[in-house]
């Protein structure tokens, strides 16, 4: 029996999820062959090694994105959680450029960014948290790669994209149900997975955080959990509102690599292991610092096609076939 391979996304618009999968398999392919696994890739991309699912839940977000919830000010607690967001992520870039003489630039532009998120003596009320994000943002887009690569022409564009994070977050938004948003993202990854065989789960962005959640409910064998360009270290912004806590690797997950990119703006505090408790198999996330070209490196393809992420993936589907 067929192991899966379940893909979880991160932040973005809406996917054609067909695509979307197709295009993260061809990224995987690609990086097992610089990883010397050039001989298992036609199993892996025709679909005879690996079950392969891209657990797609972006649709979720569309109807507050539609209402303009994520911008609208009266959205106190999302807006908040917006600007902590952002705050630590600019804290963590900052400290990733201070000993690259390289990144004075940057640095410059990282650090008027991060005064505009408190600014002294600026009147409160509702609505300054998102204000004092937008201005942040607009500032942040002349960071080079942000605003052409990263897809965000404008800082309600990318205030949109990193809401999505927030909104998960905040744990409202029910449907029609009561049933909250977060748990209706959490239930298209916990129905993609296996809940007997053997699943391996690779999960990016936002989509780290959903999987953690996502894991701690599902009883079938985890043997590799995947992290890629993850917020899950941010100590303020994400770490005391994951679900459960004391946060914790969950019990059916046998090995976690998390991979994470120095140029990376989205993925912060990059070291989780030293936040999370171990499970009972005493596994806590290994950390592995990849570099990938260019000037936007957070797009998940970028992750899957370098060879430290490919490597291990192929070879724990190989290892979950009994071959």
């Amino acid at each position: 029996m067929k192991p899966r391979l379940v893909f979880v996304h991160g932040i973005g618009g809406p996917l054609d999820s067909a695509a979307e999968r197709d295009e993260w398999v061809r990224a995987l392919a690609e990086g097992a062959r610089a990883a010397g696994h050039a001989g298992k890739v036609s199993a892996l991309t025709q679909g005879w090694a690996a079950d392969i699912r891209f657990a797609y839940y972006g649709d979720l977000f569309g109807a507050g994105q539609a209402q303009g919830s994520a911008l609208d000010p009266t959205a106190d607690q999302e807006s908040l959680l917006l600007a902590e967001l952002l705050r630590e992520a600019v804290d963590e870039a900052v400290d990733a450029r201070l000993a690259d003489p390289a990144g004075e630039d940057k640095i410059r532009v990282l650090t008027h960014a991060r005064a505009q998120l408190d600014p002294k003596g600026a009147p409160q009320g509702p609505g300054s948290a998102l204000r004092q994000t937008l201005n942040a943002a607009n500032t942040l887009l002349s960071v080079p790669g942000l605003r052409t690569f990263g897809g965000w022409v404008s800082a309600k564009a990318m205030i949109l994209r990193l809401s999505q994070v927030a909104r998960y977050l905040a744990r409202g938004e029910p449907d029609a149900d009561g049933v909250p948003l977060d748990r209706r993202i959490r239930r298209r990854v916990v129905e993609a997975l296996d809940p007997v065989g053997p699943t391996i789960v690779v999960s990016h962005s936002l989509g780290t955080v959903v999987a953690l959640e996502a894991l701690h409910e599902h009883e079938g064998p985890v043997p590799l959990f995947v992290t890629l360009g993850s917020p899950l270290g941010m100590r303020t912004a994400v770490l005391p509102k994951l679900r459960p806590q004391p946060p914790g690797v969950p019990g059916q997950v046998g090995r976690w690599l998390n991979f994470w990119d120095r140029d990376d703006f989205v993925a912060g505090g990059p070291r989780p292991e030293k936040l999370l408790r171990p499970n009972s198999r005493a596994v806590l996330p290994v950390s592995t610092r990849v570099d990938s070209d260019g000037v936007w490196v957070h797009p998940a393809v970028r992750y899957l096609a370098h060879p430290a992420v490919a490597g291990p993936v192929v070879e724990a589907v190989e290892a979950a076939t009994g071959l």
